[in-house]
């Protein structure tokens, strides 16, 4: 089996990661009910998509 060469240093490790780092979903505000919910995504809260009822839900 192949064995590396060199140790990877620190600098060129961190170069590969850096891809890798988790970030916060972009979030944006109904316009019908004002609560914030992920982009392009059925608001949770009313059901809405666009403008649009999609969802029905219970009360």
């Amino acid at each position: 089996m192949a064995e590396p060469k060199q140790r990877t240093n620190n600098s060129k490790q961190g170069m590969r990661r850096m891809h890798d780092k988790v970030i916060a979903p972009a979030l944006a505000y109904c316009e019908k009910c004002h609560e914030p919910k992920e982009m392009h995504k059925v608001c949770y809260n009313c059901g809405t998509y666009n403008g649009k009822q999609v969802i029905e839900k219970k009360q």
